[in-house]
């Protein structure tokens, strides 16, 4: 069984807020289905979307960092 989370859930998990979350959302993003109007997201997803942003920010700090090497030489 996939778990799916609300789009609060989601938001609190990520410590965004809810309309920031429903942009990534709306951006493709993050996947989600809708049941009725209620948007979903399974909990793979929210996880993998997590790791993907967590890579980038890794990345943009390592970036500075050289760059700030670069500059103080």
């Amino acid at each position: 069984m996939i778990a799916d989370v609300t789009t609060q859930h989601a938001a609190d998990m990520l410590n965004v807020s809810h309309p920031y979350l429903i942009k990534l959302l709306e951006a493709g993003e993050i996947p989600f289905r809708l049941i009725g109007r209620h948007r979903r997201i399974t909990y793979e997803d929210l996880q993998e979307y997590r790791r993907r942003d967590d890579a980038k920010r890794r990345a943009a700090a390592d970036e500075l960092a050289d760059l700030g090497q670069e500059l103080g030489n």
